[in-house]
Parts: structure tokens; C-alpha cells; sequence
């Protein structure tokens, strides 16, 4: 399986309401950290976040979490 690309070594902070979003896995998006179909002819797919609740999100920005779409440090580690 291929790397993504790392468009930010960080967390994304987004406030979102109660809906379902499409986050970006590949790294290419030009809507980070949501999907635009960037991965369209590639082995990746973009991760649904379904909030039921409005809030703010801290949604993984190197695209290597293992708490995929959420930021779980580490891009600490890149």
C-alpha cells in the first residue's frame, strides 16, 4: 500500500454540526481535511465521520493515525 501525502503536520481543528463528512485518507484533498474525490484512481478511500452533536474535531492531518479520522499524536513521530 502506497504512503499518503502529509499535507499538515497537525491536527485539523474544525467545528462541525450533527451530519456526515467524508475525511480525506489520501492527502491530496484541495478541501483538507475533507475529501474532494482526489483519490479517485488510487488504493484510498476517504473515512466517513458521522457527529451527532455539534463540536469541534481535531481531524488528523499527516493521514497516518491510528485513530483515523481523529488525530492521535502522531505526527509527533514524522
Amino acid at each position: 500500500m502506497s504512503e499518503p501525502a502529509c499535507p499538515k503536520k497537525g491536527p485539523y481543528s474544525v467545528d462541525l454540526e450533527p451530519g456526515d463528512y467524508f475525511w480525506c485518507s489520501c492527502g491530496q484533498s484541495n478541501n483538507q481535511p475533507f475529501c474532494d474525490g482526489s483519490h479517485k484512481g488510487t488504493e484510498f478511500t476517504p473515512e466517513k465521520l458521522t457527529v451527532t452533536e455539534k463540536g469541534t474535531f481535531y481531524l488528523c492531518g499527516c493521514k497516518r493515525s491510528s485513530d483515523k479520522p481523529m488525530c492521535d499524536g502522531t505526527h509527533n513521530q514524522l
